[in-house]
């Protein structure tokens, strides 16, 4: 299994970016910066901050501008604590920290930490502050309100109520006693401007540039990130501070859409334009970097060694950053670099190295790393069943399957599972003639839903299914797709009918008084079943199964039209004389006989014997 977690190690080559943000603070010079990370949802955004935080750690450090590191998650804040008053509080934290280790700058960072403690206590970053105006922190107006809306809520007020509110008030008053200072000053504009004051001078005197990493945002409500917007808007552009934002650009502009309800497209863009200074994309990743990625998780859980590991991670990276040259980052490449792999990696490596074009161009894949882990992971699982169960599914048929259940249209994939559970073998036969275009190169057609780009790549990959047995691969996989086969649907009776048809076929007359008192719908499946084995019958003549259809025709006219279909379309080169004569006696045989009469490759006895029996 493989973490879903960041990490600081880079299989992408996104060291170069990382390398590049981390430029920019440099030359920065204690000159306030603010970059944004953006991109989609899995695309490595927490991976990338990871890298650039190891990036600027090994800056070389110029005299009295050391680089010290904030990490703020939102995600983890929301729904226990206001954002803004969080991260206020980790920011002093860290300064307070930093002042004990460095022995100077405490007092300073002292009057800072009262300054955050003053805003947390009157939540000037939750709540209005005009309750400040009054006297009343926002915290005692709000439970004064709360009382006030309990009591007015009732439609009759007892005794024992207004004993309960006297002491709620007691209480509220001695909290408000406690904490308003009497004939001290304040307003919300003067002290937000000396907690940025203080702030910027405890930086100057701790001789460091705050670097304030913030991850997750996206993951967040739009309330929680827009207090965490605001928070970070409070310390915004002061010097020495360089913030790095990671975030899906395109939530953020909904949060903040929606926050101020009405505000127009440009304006959201210029809230959030006017935050960040630098924006970066995370790059996207080509067939290069998926099929580098595939190789190194692979890698990365295999019993290599780890000097062996960081070898091949190193080269592949220095590969990469030449791809634009025309440098592969292969299998043949991997083979090249000198380490020698067990078959079982080697095995996955080529998987690995078939599966990377699908992957970074399936629709619901599109190389996002993420997503990659998530297929892996699904995989390992379904594996790990098969072994416990004793099932043996081969596994390079069980990614192929898994693919196409990822990326398919959840109806075609129904298709396919219908065509296993129909066929005795549990061969997907609904696809053969499709494979066998595929892969001679030959132009086909493909109905609705299987009509796409990413199924006839699909049916281009080895190993090839229709003729594979997938009935275990789907019992490993029954978390989408509960299996129901035909025999799910039929009575004890019809069941037992079955089995004696298909391994008796030449005793079928014997069955016809059962097979005549079981439901139509059950004849039909039992039909299904006979002509799926005629149809595998390689030598023709009277084989043994022609005995079961002719029984099986006898019993519905629907069945006997089923019937002649089927011998309709023999293979002309198995039209035997023996054949005519076995079925002259049956009432619809000039039906037949009249459509073999017209064949072309029908033997001359045999087109003798036809001309016999055809009335």
């Amino acid at each position: 299994m493989w973490s879903d977690n960041e990490t600081d190690r880079d299989f992408i080559n996104f060291s170069g970016t990382a390398t590049v943000v981390a430029k920019i603070i440099q030359d920065a010079d204690g000159v306030p910066i603010s970059i944004g990370v953006s991109g989609d949802w899995g695309v490595g955004k927490s991976s990338m901050i990871k890298l650039i935080k190891n990036e600027v750690s090994v800056l070389p450090k110029a005299e009295g501008k050391e680089f010290v590191f904030v990490e703020f998650n939102a995600w983890l804040y929301q729904g226990y604590d206001d954002a803004r008053a969080a991260l206020m509080d980790v920011i002093a934290a860290t300064l307070e920290k930093e002042a004990d280790q460095r022995e100077k700058g405490i007092e300073k960072v002292t009057e800072f930490l009262k300054r955050v403690n003053w805003l947390r206590v009157a939540r000037i970053t939750g709540e209005t502050a005009g309750a400040l105006a009054l006297g009343v922190p926002p915290g005692i107006a709000s439970g004064f309100t709360a009382l006030i809306e309990k009591m007015t809520a009732k439609e009759y007020v007892t005794a024992d109520d207004f004993s309960e509110a006297k002491s709620d008030i007691s209480e509220l008053g001695k909290l408000g006693n406690s904490l308003i200072a009497p004939a001290k000053k304040v307003s919300p504009p003067k002290e937000i401007q000396a907690l940025r004051n203080c702030f910027e001078e405890s930086l100057a005197e701790l001789g460091i540039t705050l670097v304030v990493l913030i991850d997750d945002l996206d993951r967040c409500l739009p309330r929680t990130t827009i207090s965490t917007l605001e928070a970070i808007r409070l310390f915004l552009f002061l010097d020495n501070t360089a913030f790095v934002i990671a975030a899906d650009d395109k939530m953020i502009r909904h949060a903040v859409k929606q926050h101020f309800d009405g505000l127009e497209d440009a304006l959201v863009t210029n809230y959030f334009d006017k935050l960040i200074q630098v924006p970066i994309r995370v790059p996207s990743m080509g067939i290069q970097e998926v099929r580098a990625y595939l190789f190194m998780l692979y890698i990365e859980k295999s019993n290599l060694s780890a000097e062996n590991k960081e070898i091949i991670r190193n080269k592949v990276g220095v590969q990469l950053s030449q791809s634009w040259q025309g440098k592969r980052t292969d299998k043949n490449f991997i083979s090249s670099l000198g380490v020698e792999f067990p078959a079982e990696l080697a095995a996955r490596i080529d998987t690995a190295d078939r599966l990377a074009h699908i992957m970074t161009t399936a629709e619901r894949i599109k190389g996002n790393p993420r997503l990659i882990k998530r297929f892996l992971n699904a995989l390992s699982i379904r594996l790990s069943i098969s072994n416990a169960q004793g099932v043996g599914v081969d596994e390079p048929v069980l990614v192929k399957l898994l693919l196409f259940e990822r990326c398919a249209p959840s109806e075609t994939y129904s298709q396919l599972i219908q065509s296993v559970l129909e066929n005795g073998e549990g061969k997907p036969i609904l696809i053969k003639d499709w494979e066998d275009s595929a892969t001679s190169g030959k132009e086909f057609e493909l109905p609705d839903g299987w009509n796409t780009d990413f199924v006839r790549e699909w049916l281009t990959l080895p190993p090839y299914l229709s003729n594979s047995d997938l009935r275990g691969a789907l019992y490993v996989s029954r978390e989408h797709a509960p299996l129901l086969t035909v025999e799910d649907r039929l009575s004890s009776e019809a069941i037992q009918l079955l089995e004696a048809l298909l391994a008796h076929p030449d005793m079928a007359s014997s069955l016809k008084e059962r097979l005549s008192q079981i439901q139509p719908t059950e004849l039909h499946v039992l039909t299904d079943k006979v002509l799926e084995k005629a149809k595998l019958e390689q030598d023709w003549g009277t084989p043994p199964i022609l005995d079961a259809c002719l029984v099986m025709a006898s019993l519905a006219v629907s069945i006997e039209v089923r019937i002649i279909g089927f011998l309709n379309n023999v293979p002309e080169q198995q039209i035997t004389p023996s054949l005519v004569a076995k079925i002259s006696e049956e009432t619809w045989a000039n039906q037949v006989f009249a459509k073999w009469a017209e064949a072309q490759n029908v033997e001359r006895p045999t087109k003798a014997a036809i001309k016999k029996y055809l009335k």
